[in-house]
């Protein structure tokens, strides 16, 4: 499976949420299979998006992408950082 793992801070939540939500049928898309939103303990709006995907081009693709680019900027987000994972192993404890 393939997974992009993004931080970022957001000028405001509220406002990022709301594009967020707004672009999920883009993202589905996109190749964009499923997510976590996540934020830091001490920190609501440094956030974390974790998601998968059909693949790390098509995420590439879709987040690389000059609408995209556009989006974040409307959204208040300050310099993303991607990083593409892949799956070695899952358990339950």
């Amino acid at each position: 499976m393939k997974y992009v793992l993004i931080i970022h801070e957001v000028a405001d939540y509220s406002a990022w949420k709301k594009v967020f939500d707004s672009a999920s049928k883009i993202r589905k898309e996109a190749g964009e299979l499923s997510y976590q939103v996540l934020n830091y303990e001490k920190d609501s709006n440094k956030i974390v998006h974790f998601s998968k995907w059909t693949s790390h081009q098509d995420a590439k693709n879709f987040f690389e992408s000059p609408k995209l680019v556009q989006i974040r900027e409307e959204a208040g987000v300050k310099s993303p950082d991607f990083i593409y994972l892949d799956e070695l192993e899952v358990g339950v404890l």
